[in-house]
Order: structure tokens, then sequence, then C-alpha cells
């Protein structure tokens, strides 16, 4: 059984720990916000961007760019891994690499090659055990304190420059889409080719489809467009992450610190308990000793 200097002992660094997980829990509130309204702000954009993408693509003649298309092959996978730089945010992490395990075993089932690009220190330390012969590069943005375009136009660069030399033929993009505090969703986009499939047809003011004239060419216009849509894909990606970040740590300290509380106590009963039979029998001998005189 702990001393009572143990348990002292215990107790006060509990308590320590739960003014850690605390004051972690309201700076997590305080990003959640901010990245929350980056979050939403980035998803009209990209989601008209898609929209605009099919409706060009749709009256491109003949094959169009090689991003929107492919390389009429899809033997080589290039998955993407987006997860945090920090842990601390509960199953958040490890929920992404799993989607995207999951992704890896079904191609290479299929007889495919699959490479890996790590974005966050945490994608690269939980899949270089099994995975490092498969990551091709890793990239992090610990120095970087607020996410923004410069970031995802640097990762899109590096990704059109892997597809131009012949690295893969289809990339896929793994990230952690932002809901509510409680639910982030594993989520995976394919990004080159570009997948149009979800793009609808845009109404006019009347409710017809609407109807337009390009200049320049459609072709042209794709592509200038087609390598902005894959930055502001990631872009999306990346700030949808980054509110899922904050969401899943803010749950996960205030679970620490409900579990901390609950341990102090647990721990300050047994500290008591203990006491009052150390006091207890501390009278007893006094008293023994007095009527023995």
């Amino acid at each position: 059984m702990a001393s009572l200097k143990d348990l002292r002992n215990r107790i006060a660094s509990v308590k320590s720990t739960q003014k850690i997980t605390k004051a972690m829990q309201m700076v997590a509130a305080a990003k959640l916000r901010r990245a929350e309204e980056a979050a939403a702000a980035a998803r009209p954009y990209a989601d008209r961007m898609a929209s605009v993408l099919g409706n060009i693509a749709g009256a491109v003649e003949g094959d169009g760019p090689p991003l929107m298309v492919g390389t009429g092959k899809d033997d080589v996978h290039l998955l993407v891994v987006f997860t945090a730089e920090r842990g601390l945010c509960g199953g958040f992490n490890a929920s992404i690499v799993k989607l995207a395990r999951q992704h890896q075993r079904r191609l290479e089932g299929e007889g495919k090659t699959v490479k890996f690009l790590a974005v966050g220190k945490k994608a690269w330390d939980i899949m270089r055990r099994d995975l490092s012969g498969k990551i091709v590069e890793r990239v992090d943005f610990r120095d970087v304190k607020q996410i923004g375009f410069d970031e995802a136009d640097m990762l899109g660069e590096k990704v059109m420059e892997l597809f131009a030399k012949g690295e893969f033929d289809v990339c896929t993009i793994f990230y952690s889409a932002f809901q509510n505090v409680i639910t982030q969703v594993p989520t995976a986009q394919q990004i080159i080719p570009a997948d149009l499939s979800g793009a609808g047809e845009e109404k006019s003011e009347t409710g017809g489809v609407a109807v337009y004239e390009y200049e320049p060419e459609p072709g042209a216009i794709l592509d200038a467009l087609i390598p902005r849509n894959i930055k502001v894909q990631i872009l999306h990606a990346m700030l949808e992450n980054a509110a899922s970040e904050q969401g899943a740590r803010m749950s996960a300290m205030d679970n620490a610190t409900r579990n901390a509380g609950d341990m102090i106590d647990k721990l300050s009963v047994s500290y008591n308990r203990q006491r009052q039979a150390q006091i207890t029998t501390e009278l007893v001998e006094i008293i023994s000793g007095a009527e023995a005189l």
C-alpha cells in the first residue's frame, strides 16, 4: 500500500497534469474558431471550382490536359496523407492513416503499385515503421503558424512535378473533413486525374441549364485552371484537417481533464482513509500506553 507521502505526491502530480490539459483545451478552443472559419470559407470556393471545371471539360473536344484525363493507366498510385504536426488529439492522426492503409491494401490486392507522400510529422511517425520504403517524400509545416495558400501551392507543385516525371498515374489525398468538435470524418479524394463526377450542371436564373461561350478556347482555359484546381483542393484539405485537428484536440483534452478529476477524487478518498486509519492507530497506541501506566 502506498504511503501518505506517495499519495500526496501522486495527487499533486495529477493536479499539475490536469492544469496542463485544461490549458491545452482552452488553447485548442481558441484556435478552433479561426480554423473552422477558414475551412468554412474554403468550401464554397473548392466546390465552385469543381463545378466550373466540370462545365468546361464538357465543352472540350477530344482529350483534355494530362492532369485532367491522366496517363491512360492506373498502375501506380500516389497517396498523399495529411496529418497533424503534433499529437495529443486522440485518434485523429491514426484514423487518417488507417483509411490510407485500407486504400493501399485494396490497391495492392489488385496488383497496383502504391507510393506515399507524408504531409505532417505524425504521418511520418506512424508510417515509417512499416511503410518507410514506400514513402517517396515527407513534408512538414512545423514552423508554419497558420496554413495558407503558399503551403498548398508548394505542395501542389511538388505533386505535379512527380506526375510530370511519370512517378505515378493516380493521386489521392487523405484528410479529415471537419463536421463538429466531436465528429471528424476521414476522407479520400482523387485529384489526379481530376474527379469531376460530382460536378453538376449549373442552372441559369430561369432554371434552365446555363450555356457558356469560352474565350479563349476551353482547352487553353483548362491548361491554366487544372493546376489551380489541384492546389485549391489541397488547400481545402489542409484547412479541413487543421479545423479537425483542433476539434479532436479540444475533445481529447476535455476527456483528459475529466479523467484527471476522477483520479484526483479516488486518490483523495484513499489518502483520507489511510490518514484516518493512521490517526486511529496512533490514538489506540496512546490510550493503550496511558492505561499501562
